[in-house]
């Protein structure tokens, strides 16, 4: 998939990051509350974490000795933008196809 805005979409393409980063957008949670509700060790979670700050999915802050991840909402923002362009774009060669067969009686339709 293609990179947008400093978002990657194919770093969601991983079932396990797909379930942490849906899992930090109902909450905001530390390593070890992720780990704890998910099939994989607290050193793969932060792995998968790496990735999604690095992608700009995921934002850490410091609460005391443990770190609090949350989904970043300029990355989220971008992911939504991303996502309308390519709704708009259907939509507009959806409307030129519906144009040009009103136009054209003739046209076969699939």
């Amino acid at each position: 998939m293609a990179a947008f805005k400093d978002v990657d979409l194919s770093m969601l393409g991983d079932p396990m990051r797909q379930a942490i980063f849906e899992r930090l957008a109902r909450r905001p949670s530390s390593v070890g509350e992720l780990a704890e509700s998910l099939p994989i060790t607290r050193q793969a979670v932060s792995q998968h974490l790496r990735v999604l700050r690095e992608g700009g999915l995921v934002v850490a802050t410091a609460e005391g000795t443990r770190r609090i991840y949350r989904v970043d909402t300029a990355g989220l923002a971008a992911i939504q933008a991303y996502f309308q362009r390519v709704w708009d774009d259907a939509l507009t060669a959806f409307q030129k196809a519906a144009e040009s067969a009103a136009a054209d009686p003739e046209q076969e339709s699939p």
